[in-house]
């Protein structure tokens, strides 16, 4: 087993567990980690501080309007928010590989990782 495949693992019973998810598509997890490239393997980059509001510009800015293709509106922002009340406020291991799967099936963009 590589090194993402090891991720994805940790991923999904993270999803399972901890967040109680019922169903996780595997095939989205694997594609939003491999698009991470190697700042998936580095421990300031693999989570995401929702503390931050610097941090959760750039994912809007990066992941959700270059990347998704959304647009930049106020619902975008108080979506984002709502993606750090459902990891859990005292959840200190919002992972981005997390973060970022509950953005695309919130914002209904599954398909740019088809």
């Amino acid at each position: 087993m590589g090194k993402l495949d090891g991720v994805i693992e940790k991923m999904t019973a993270e999803m399972t567990g901890k967040l109680g998810m019922k169903t996780v598509d595997a095939k989205l997890v694997t594609a939003i980690a491999k698009s991470l490239g190697p700042s998936l393997y580095k421990k300031d980059a693999e989570k995401v501080a929702c503390s931050d509001p610097k941090e959760l510009d750039r994912i809007k800015k990066n992941f959700c309007i270059k990347k998704l293709g959304v647009a930049d509106t106020p619902k975008l922002a108080d979506q984002i928010k709502d993606v750090c009340k459902e990891m859990g406020a005292t959840n200190r291991n919002k992972y981005r590989v997390i973060f970022y799967y509950l953005l695309v099936k919130k914002l209904k963009k599954s398909k740019v990782f088809a």
